[in-house]
């Protein structure tokens, strides 16, 4: 299984926005991603195209995820998702 941490860039952390362009984002992989907060147990891991579950991770600005997949394109997809993550979508 992959894994990559990422850093939440955007202001406002993981809401609205910036949650539903990182969800989309994640729709488009061609492997599943999950997402947690650093730390958590991967039990606890969400699904990472649902924006709920992303609205409801409480991910704030500068909050730490881990990004997981399996399968062929994993690493790349998750490159791609951390970049994402790692970009604010709030600035003007």
């Amino acid at each position: 299984m992959a894994e990559r941490i990422a850093t939440i860039a955007s202001r406002v952390g993981l809401h609205a926005r910036p949650a539903a362009i990182f969800a989309e984002a994640a729709a488009e992989q061609p492997v599943e991603i999950t997402i947690a907060l650093e730390g958590e147990p991967i039990e606890e891991a969400l699904d990472a195209s649902s924006i709920l579950s992303l609205m409801g991770l409480g991910a704030e600005h500068g909050t730490r995820v881990v990004l997981r997949a399996e399968g062929e394109g994993a690493e790349q997809a998750l490159e791609t998702l951390a970049a994402v993550l790692e970009t604010d979508h709030d600035a003007q």
